[in-house]
C-alpha cells in the first residue's frame, strides 16, 4: 500500500521553502523562523521515521491482515464509510496521542515531536523512530470490519492534515473554524511548555474531541516552545532515544516492581517526582 504521507514530501519541501522565504521578507519579533542545525535535525528525523516505518509498517499491516481475517465484520468502501472511518481515526488519534504524554514507556517514542525550541512547519517532520505503541488502539477499526487500506488512507490523511498546522505564520482564524478544527493556534499551544498549556490540545483534525474530554486550552499568552527539560543536541539518534536511556537509568535508580512498573507506564511527571525521592533517600545526610 502507498503511504501519502510520504508521496507529500516534495508539497512539504516546498511548503518549508515558501514558509522560511516568508521569514526573510515579512519578518515578526514574535517569530523565531528557521535556524539551519535545528531544521537538519527535524529533516533527519523526518527521513528516520520513513525508513523506520518501513519496518514497522510491515509488521502493522501484517498484524491488521491477520485480524481483519479473523473478524466476521466488513464495512464495505463508499462515502459513508469513508467519512465515518475518518472521524473514528482521528478520536483514536486522540486517545493515541493523549496516552503518548501520559504513559512515559510511549512519551519516549513521541518526546522526540516536542524537542525543539522552534515551531515551524519542519518540526511536523520530527515523528518518532519507534511507533508501533499506536497498535493497540487502532486494532479496534480492524476488528469492526474496516479494511487495513481504509485504515491506512484515512491514518495518513490525519497525519496530512497535521502538517500544515505546525506553523507561527497563521494566527487565529475565524471563529467558527478554531472552534470545530485543529489550527495552528491549538496546536502552537499543545508544543508549549507554559505551565497552563502543558498536556493540553490532543487534537488531529477535530478540536471538538479536546473540548469534548476537557484537554482544550486556547492560546493567550506567547507560546515557549519545547521540553520543560530540554536536551541541548541536534544529533538526531540522540533525539529519537535520549527518553529510552532516561528511563533505564531511572529503573536502576529505583527499587520494587510497583515502582519500576510506575517508571514505565505512569507519567513523566511521576516518574520524575518517584525518581527524585529515591535519590535523595539514598543521599548521605548533612
Amino acid at each position: 500500500m502507498v503511504d501519502i504521507t510520504t508521496l507529500a514530501i516534495p508539497a512539504y519541501v516546498v511548503l518549508m521553502a515558501v514558509e522560511a522565504v516568508s521569514f526573510r521578507l515579512l519578518p515578526d519579533e514574535g517569530e523565531q523562523g528557521y535556524a539551519m542545525r535545528d531544521t537538519a535535525t527535524s529533516l533527519a528525523m523526518g527521513l528516520g521515521s520513513v525508513l523506520a516505518g518501513l519496518g514497522w509498517g510491515a509488521l502493522t499491516l501484517t498484524t491488521y491482515l491477520f485480524a481483519y481475517h479473523l473478524t466476521p465484520l466488513r464495512v464495505a468502501p463508499s462515502w459513508w464509510s469513508w467519512a465515518a472511518l475518518f472521524v473514528l481515526a482521528d478520536l483514536t488519534y486522540y486517545w493515541q496521542h493523549r496516552a503518548d504524554h501520559r504513559v512515559r514507556i510511549l512519551w519516549a517514542s513521541h518526546v522526540n515531536h516536542h524537542s525543539s525550541r522552534r515551531y515551524n512547519l519542519s518540526t511536523a517532520l520530527r515523528q518518532s523512530w519507534t511507533g508501533i505503541g499506536t497498535m493497540p488502539l487502532e486494532l479496534p477499526m480492524v476488528l469492526l470490519g474496516f479494511p487495513p487500506a481504509m485504515i491506512f488512507a484515512s491514518i495518513g490523511a490525519n497525519l496530512l492534515y497535521q502538517f500544515w498546522i505546525h506553523t507561527e505564520r497563521i494566527d487565529k482564524l475565524p471563529r467558527p473554524i478554531e472552534w470545530v478544527l485543529n489550527t495552528p493556534s491549538h496546536h502552537r499551544v499543545h508544543h508549549a511548555t507554559n505551565p497552563q498549556y502543558l498536556d493540553k490540545n490532543y487534537a488531529g483534525v477535530f478540536i471538538v474531541w479536546d473540548r469534548l474530554f476537557r484537554t482544550f486550552e486556547p492560546e493567550v499568552e506567547p507560546v515557549v516552545y519545547g521540553l520543560t527539560k530540554n536536551i541541548d543536541t541536534y544529533n538526531p539518534v540522540r533525539v529519537a532515544f535520549h527518553e529510552y536511556a532516561a528511563i533505564a537509568r531511572d529503573l536502576r535508580a529505583v527499587h520494587g516492581v510497583r515502582a519500576r512498573l510506575g517508571i514505565l507506564f505512569r507519567t513523566p511527571a511521576w516518574s520524575s517526582a518517584t525518581v527524585q525521592s529515591a535519590r535523595t533517600a539514598l543521599a548521605p545526610a548533612a
